[in-house]
Order: structure tokens, then sequence, then C-alpha cells
């Protein structure tokens, strides 16, 4: 019998809900799906997951919708902890320097956080 594996996902700050609820319907239905595929798989396909080249343990979740390309920043904590950071609609074939250096940002600020509480 398979074992049902799961991640915990959670949201640091508000730049992913600015994201997220700035989106039309069908791409938040999207974006939602998408996230179900990162909770739930043990191996995320390349398609909907993968590492940024070049930045420590910073991981972009991709969302496709018709020719409109997604990326929503995000990385892990303890083990099956994902923390969703802030998002972009792509318009380049990289990811913009200053949307990478925002995440960076942020997940230092996470880190920051946590080792106060």
């Amino acid at each position: 019998m398979n074992e049902v594996f799961k991640r915990e996902i959670i949201v640091y700050g508000t730049e992913f809900w600015n994201f997220y609820n700035a989106q039309k319907r069908k791409v938040q239905d999207k974006i939602d799906w998408v996230i179900g595929l990162v909770r739930t798989l043990r191996i995320i396909p390349e398609k909907y997951f993968k590492h940024i080249e070049g930045e420590f343990g910073l991981y972009e979740i991709r969302v496709k919708v018709g020719s409109n390309i997604y990326r929503i920043f995000c990385f892990f904590d303890e083990g099956n902890l994902v923390i969703l950071i802030n998002g972009f609609q792509k318009k380049t074939d990289k990811a913009p320097k200053n949307e990478i250096e925002r995440a960076k940002l942020l997940k230092q600020r996470y880190y920051e956080e946590r080792r106060k509480k």
C-alpha cells in the first residue's frame, strides 16, 4: 500500500497574497492546483517545481495558463515545510534579477524572525 505523502505549505508575509489576489480566477485555480502537486507528490516534475540555479535553497513553483507564465518563489524549512514568499508573471526567459533578490531578502527575513522566536 502506498504511503500518503504530504508537505505543509505556509505563506510568509503578504507578497504572495498580493500577487495571488491580483490574478484572475482561472490563474488562481491553476496556482492552487500546482501547489496541490507540491503538497502531495513526493517527486514533483520539473515542469512545476525547480531549483533556481545559483541560489542556495531557493525554488520556483511554475504555473502556465495559456501563453502566460507565472512563478512563485519558495523554500523549504524543517524538511517538508514549504514557505511561499512571492510571485510574478514571467515575461522573459530568465527570472528577473529583482524578483530573485526580493525572494532572497524575504527568505532571509523569515529566518531572522524565526530565530527571534
